[in-house]
């Protein structure tokens, strides 16, 4: 059945086929024996078609007799058998290949994500990678099963019956070819006005999804508004686009059978009418030629609609491998880093050394053309005049400056929108810099391995996300070789031992998808247990006690102030009681540093910060 599918065609044809032949070129001896086969099992139908001819001219001749038919009857048998074989050989081989060929994608699309920048993701809704990573891959994997195979074989029956209509009769075959160019003219006129239609289809599909989802993952949010009622509008609303788009396109694709189908009659009609008369005439040489050159056009229509069918879908599988070899395209996140983390010991003579397993200390290794230095990683930090913006010319930081010792509580404190995460952000590299230097232990950044650098910061946000598996997992999650004590203690540090042993399973209680199962308060516990298995030299929490009760956050702070004690801390928070020990606050406002010192000098000056904390000023 001729039909055109939901997706676009791929904008550029030529370098998609080009990624996915590169895929396929893998598995070369694969496609080779499945094109041998389908060849087979293709030249099986037209070589069978072909031999009517000689039975019936075997049949009509009076000097014929049983005997004489039994032995090409067995040929053509032994024929039609070599191509249901060779059907059934390609079909196992093309299942597996496509799979192969699937997980090989799956498996590049995967990795690459892992090593796209945070950028990326900022730019790119959640629901348009998840469809690329399931949607597209379905359908290339659709495309491989029912497409590749079938394909070829058309194309061959469709070559090969114009040659053998050919060969029977070049008088009737001008007939049969000037349909045949009616019946790709329609095909080709009917796919271009439906390939407008299609693409409103697959925007108003996306919208329709993305909306779906939004709301599924608020359900709460939904019934405590009671916009139960409105959200269903909506869909409808969205449904109805998309119902619309996709009637519309339908419209044009689903006339393609019955009008080939048509023209298939008609052409059959006139080649029977007109062979007649040349068989009548003497111009046809016998019955068997006429017999099976009218079975050849009776089944003309059908490889046409089934090529016009499989070359869509395969055009549908170009589109969406298209998407993924661009998702796979997209530039990885950059990284000039030399400068790697190492765990150290002191040799006999008292000397930092790198050791060869894990240890408690760590230092920075730089090594340059005729020697090796390490530098202790003591969790120093210091902004220098930095510049950032995440749009050109829009700067949310504008010339911050300011350092952090080993072991100092850092609080940010600032309204919403001042440049308090974009700070942790910058520390972490998620993003670089415009102008200025971040410096660390007196290395810029920039000099370090990003995944070094990210091992030494430790970081708890105020969105928690917990991975489904147990709470051991969970936790285990900041130190992949943590021992079960470990895991103990650092739930312990962070005060959530007590709730984890009132669970019916203990630390193998099962999480579901963000730990959804759990209070918004038990959650920051574990993730705070996550970070402080790690043991990093810089903390960096980010409104992280912000759903914890005040005894909670006491307790919590305690355990803190032990892990962190000669690390530095990064402090993001709204309840400003939470920060007055910190060793040094900084006020931001609009990118830019207004005050700075302890709780006390702060109050002292009478600024921005004593009006938030009296009340007289919002956090917003």
């Amino acid at each position: 059945m001729a039909r055109i599918l939901s997706y676009a065609r791929p904008k550029d044809l030529k370098k998609t086929a080009k990624a996915f032949i590169k895929y396929l070129g893998k598995h070369t001896w694969a496609l080779t024996i499945v094109a041998i086969l389908v060849t087979i099992a293709a030249l099986a139908t037209l070589v069978g078609t072909y031999a009517i001819k000689f039975i019936i001219n075997l049949a009509s001749d009076p000097n014929s007799t049983p005997e004489t038919l039994i032995w090409p009857c067995v040929i053509i048998g032994l024929v039609y058998l070599a191509g249901a074989l060779a059907s059934l050989g390609y079909t196992q081989i093309i299942a597996v290949l496509a799979q192969d060929v699937v997980y090989e994608m799956k498996e590049d699309m995967y990795k690459h994500i892992q090593d796209l920048p945070i950028s990326f993701f900022d730019t790119h809704s959640f629901g348009n990678v998840m469809s690329t990573f399931s949607n597209d891959i379905d359908s290339v994997s659709d495309a491989l099963n029912n497409a590749f195979a079938p394909l070829i074989q058309y194309f061959v029956e469709i070559v090969g019956t114009m040659i053998f209509i050919f060969i029977l009769s070049w008088q009737l075959s001008l007939i049969v070819f000037v349909f045949y160019i009616l019946m790709f003219i329609y095909i080709i006129h009917a796919g271009k006005k439906s390939k407008h239609y299609y693409a409103l289809q697959q925007k108003a599909l996306g919208e329709l999804e993305g909306y779906a989802d939004e709301i599924i993952r608020g359900e709460k949010t939904v019934k405590v508004f009671l916009h139960e009622k409105e959200a269903i509008k909506t869909f409808e609303n969205k449904s109805s686009e998309l119902m619309e788009a996709s009637s519309s396109a339908l419209n044009y694709s689903n006339t393609m059978v019955p009008m080939v189908m048509s023209l298939s009659y008609i052409n059959y009609a006139i080649v029977s009418i007109v062979g007649g008369l040349l068989v009548y005439y003497g111009y046809l040489g016998d019955l068997g030629t006429i017999a099976a050159y009218l079975v050849f056009v009776r089944q003309t229509a059908m490889p046409i609609n089934r090529f016009t069918a499989q070359a869509n879908l395969l055009l549908n599988a170009l589109a969406a491998a298209e998407r993924i070899f661009n998702l796979i395209d997209e530039k990885k996140e950059s990284d000039e880093g030399k400068i790697t983390l190492v765990p150290t010991e002191l040799d006999a003579e008292d000397d930092l050394k790198e050791a060869s397993s894990r240890t408690s200390s760590w230092a920075w290794k730089r090594e340059t053309d005729d020697q090796v230095s390490l530098i202790p990683l003591k969790g120093d930090v210091c902004f220098d005049n930095v510049v950032f913006s995440y749009v050109k010319n829009h700067p949310v930081l504008k010339g911050v400056s300011f350092y952090a010792k080993p072991g100092q509580k850092i609080a940010l404190v600032g309204s919403t929108g001042a440049g308090k995460t974009t700070i942790t952000n910058l520390i972490n590299r998620f993003y670089d810099i415009d102008s200025g230097a971040i410096t660390f232990d007196g290395i810029d950044i920039s000099a370090i391995k990003k995944d070094d650098l990210r091992n030494s910061l430790g970081m708890v946000l105020q969105d928690t996300h917990l991975f489904s598996g147990t709470i051991e997992e969970n936790i285990r999650y900041g130190k992949l070789d943590a021992s079960q004590e470990e895991v103990v203690m650092a739930a312990k540090l962070a005060n959530a031992d007590s709730f984890i042993r009132r669970l019916p399973q203990g630390y193998q209680t099962y999480l579901t998808a963000d730990g959804a199962n759990l209070s918004q308060g038990q959650r920051q516990l574990l993730a705070i247990a996550r970070a402080a298995i790690s043991n990093p030299p810089v903390l960096i929490l980010d409104e992280a006690t912000s759903s914890i009760d005040t005894h909670t956050e006491h307790l919590i702070q305690e355990g803190m102030d032990k892990l962190m004690e000669g690390r530095t801390v990064f402090v993001i928070a709204h309840r400003l009681s939470t920060v007055r020990n910190a060793n040094a606050i900084l006020v931001l406002e609009q990118g830019q540093i207004i005050e700075r010192g302890n709780h006390e000098d702060l109050l002292k000056q009478k600024g921005r910060y004593f009006a938030l904390y009296t009340g007289q000023a919002e956090l917003s």
